[in-house]
């Protein structure tokens, strides 16, 4: 009973970590050299965060898949190159304030799949969480477009990134999904090595149709090195923390954090260069943080119902015992 409600705080202070990384690779991938290939970069980063997981998972059974759960590995390995690959796609057809926007549409469609999925409860309170959020986010990236939405134009490129974001919602949802009927391993370490295994290799193969890997001969050991970052830490433990927490969490609250992950850019932005920094930015800030201090003053409130529900179930039944 107390375990469930600190595995619930463990999974949202996880959640805020994963918030922080994501945040702070952006800069780094600016790091890399312009002219590489970005699909197989993305393959190879992830076939690292594989490698790593897969290091911390040696010398410990129950790392293979049943035939049902492979399966549902591969259409969540999918899920993520079908986001990536459109991502990459479209980032050279629309803009970064287009894609910005719809990408802030992720939690509510984890929370509307994961209604028909039957992962997610009717919750009118988590909307609105959510809801807010996504306004919140979205006057962010409005402040990163200086306070317009001129250069907001959708088209072909949004609507296929649209369906990345999609597929970027369904992930979590069918994590869930496979915990509840036992196809996956209740272990975060092997359901993280197998989604992003299957995803290398779907990203490779994409890789390998559309792009010229002698174009990988131009690594430098920094963006080697970078690489290796992005693989280890953006990739595999943002990915561990993810399943870490959709253990416990609904998929839904587990993809609100993307909502900080604009936030976290913003204040690298003010403690790098404060001068860019103005009034445009603080609407968004007000709305995201106080999003995500309602989804953790809810999660905590609903842990602390469920426990002493518990409690009560638990002592009728003691008495009976003792009575007996």
């Amino acid at each position: 009973m107390a375990d469930t409600l600190h595995s619930t705080q463990r999974a949202h202070q996880g959640m805020l970590l994963w918030a922080l990384i994501v945040g702070l690779s952006f800069p780094a991938v600016g790091m890399m050299s312009e002219g590489l290939p970005p699909l197989f970069l993305t393959a190879i980063r992830f076939a690292i965060a594989a490698l790593a997981i897969v290091l911390l998972m040696r010398g410990r059974p129950g790392g293979w898949p049943s035939l049902p759960g492979l399966a549902l590995y591969a259409f969540m390995g999918l899920c993520l190159a079908g986001f990536f690959g459109t991502m990459f796609w479209a980032a050279h057809r629309t803009s970064a304030l287009s894609m910005a926007t719809l990408y802030v549409s992720v939690p509510l469609l984890a929370y509307g799949l994961g209604r028909l999925a039957g992962v997610e409860q009717r919750a009118a309170s988590l909307l609105a969480i959510l809801t807010l959020g996504a306004v919140g986010a979205v006057a962010l990236a409005w402040a990163e477009a200086g306070g317009t939405f001129a250069a907001l134009q959708l088209g072909r490129a949004d609507a296929a990134f649209f369906i990345g974001c999609l597929a970027s919602a369904l992930y979590p949802v069918l994590s869930k999904w496979g915990l509840n009927r036992g196809w996956l391993s209740q272990r975060a370490d092997v359901r993280t090595f197998w989604s992003l295994l299957t995803c290398s290799v779907l990203m490779g193969l994409l890789a390998l149709n559309i792009e010229a890997p002698q174009r990988l001969l131009a690594l430098t050991l920094q963006d080697i090195l970078v690489l290796a970052f992005l693989g280890v830490f953006s990739s595999g433990m943002t990915f561990w923390l993810t399943q870490r927490a959709t253990a416990v969490l609904t998929p839904a609250a587990v993809m609100a954090y993307s909502y900080l992950v604009p936030f976290t850019s913003m204040l690298m932005l003010f403690f790098s260069q404060p001068q860019q920094i103005s009034w445009h930015w603080l609407p968004g800030s007000l709305l995201v943080v106080l999003s995500m201090a309602l989804l953790l003053k809810r999660d905590a409130s609903y842990g602390r119902t469920n426990t002493s529900t518990l409690q009560h179930s638990v002592a009728p039944a003691a008495k009976t015992q003792t009575s007996a």
